[in-house]
């Protein structure tokens, strides 16, 4: 009887071409990320360095505290909704301020301009450039100080991750790393306060939402983002010694707002007769959120700044554990969108047109209720403005300049 043929040579040689085969294609997978990194890395806005003199002294001039023992504080994001106001509050006490904004065209630039404006009324400059721009973030490290970072520079919006996602990794995960690391080689290292999400608890279930709650469920790259800023800055305070604050908003609103924020372009549509869609959730419940005025949300922001620890390294080295917290900077009253939009009728003397539909799954989640009390426990913080002024006042500002802004 004839032997079978031995096919384990050709067997082996199978293999090692699917092997070389798969090799291959994980060495053009990476040629392709690392071709991709470089030309980002090419298109990203990166200033000239060395700058002149007499920027450098408008920058220490802008960042100049007026008060005995002031903050000198670098503003990321300050050209922003949150940015602009906390800007302005910290520099009306007496802090010296240094705003850096990129001015991306997520929404109208105008409004980011108009915002500068204002700072610039104030004595405020804000630096054109590009979180992720080393060089640059290095040089105002060396030329200021600063005793306190407020982080607010991000890429925002739930939605606008389908269309552009990496804008969200570059701007949420390389941007905020990149400051951490300026932040790191600092000496003395400055205090950071940033900007986490409500958007981290996710599919989360349990209300109010506790910072004690799970985080690890996230329902939108943004959320996602969020969540590794979360663990990064963890990671950061661990090795280097850097103080990090971050705080979760919640639905922030009011004058100067951003215009892809629902209460402000349903206020728009509404003037100009236009339909809304209102959502409701796939089991026909209204979707609600904790909304939260701006002015409570920047005193949250400088409670957070006010009581936030020293960092204790320098140089790139910890020399001691650092303080590491999260909070909730919240309402603690969630709304129905229809109340929203009620309200919004009442003020507008406008009957809105309606259209109720189903919330798409776009990473929107149905509802946000805030628990503050470890925020009022470490530094007061109590929100005392309700949806119907703080709507009122967003009204008689048509969404833009206030004469008290």
């Amino acid at each position: 009887m004839a032997s079978s043929p031995d096919t384990s040579k050709t067997i082996k040689l199978v293999r090692n071409n699917s092997y070389l085969r798969r090799l291959n294609i994980s060495f053009k997978i990476l040629f392709l990320l690392l071709a991709l990194l470089l030309l980002y890395t090419l298109s990203t806005h990166h200033h000239h360095l060395p700058l002149s003199s007499a920027w450098e002294n408008q920058v220490r001039h802008s960042a100049l505290p007026r008060r005995p023992n002031g903050m000198s504080v670098l503003v990321t994001g300050a050209a922003g909704f949150v940015g602009s106001h906390c800007s302005l509050a910290l520099k009306k006490r007496g802090d010296g301020v240094l705003g850096l904004d990129n001015f991306n065209p997520y929404y109208d630039p105008s409004l980011k301009r108009a915002r500068q404006h204002l700072l610039a009324k104030h004595r405020i400059l804000i630096i054109e450039a590009d979180l992720n721009d080393a060089p640059l973030l290095a040089k105002l490290f060396d030329v200021v100080s600063f005793s306190h970072v407020l982080h607010l520079a991000a890429q925002a919006g739930v939605r606008y991750a389908m269309q552009n996602p990496q804008s969200y990794v570059a701007s949420n995960i390389a941007g905020f790393v990149t400051l951490l690391e300026a932040s790191k080689t600092s000496n003395p290292q400055p205090a950071i306060v940033w900007a986490s999400s409500s958007s981290v608890y996710g599919l989360n279930n349990e209300s109010p939402f506790s910072e004690l709650h799970r985080t690890d469920q996230p329902a939108s790259l943004y959320a996602a983002t969020k969540k590794a800023g979360e663990a990064i800055a963890h990671t950061y305070n661990h090795i280097y010694g850097l103080s990090l604050t971050g705080l979760r908003f919640f639905t922030v609103y009011g004058p100067w707002g951003r215009p892809d924020m629902a209460y402000f372009f349903f206020t728009k549509s509404i003037l100009q007769g236009k339909p809304i869609d209102v959502y409701q959730t796939q089991d026909e419940r209204e979707v609600a959120r904790d909304f939260t005025y701006i002015d409570d949300v920047v005193k949250g922001c400088l409670g957070a700044l006010d009581t936030a620890e020293k960092s204790t390294g320098g140089g790139g080295k910890k020399h001691g554990a650092a303080q590491l917290r999260v909070y909730n900077l919240g309402n603690t009253s969630p709304v129905p969108v229809g109340k929203l939009v009620s309200v919004l009728e009442t003020l507008l003397r406008v009957k809105a047109k309606k259209h109720v539909i189903k919330m798409p799954r776009n990473g929107d989640v149905p509802f946000t209720h805030a628990n503050v009390s470890l925020a009022w426990r470490d530094f007061g913080y109590k929100p005392t403005t309700d949806l119907a002024t703080g709507l009122r006042k967003f009204v008689q500002c048509c969404g833009g300049p206030c004469e008290n802004a």
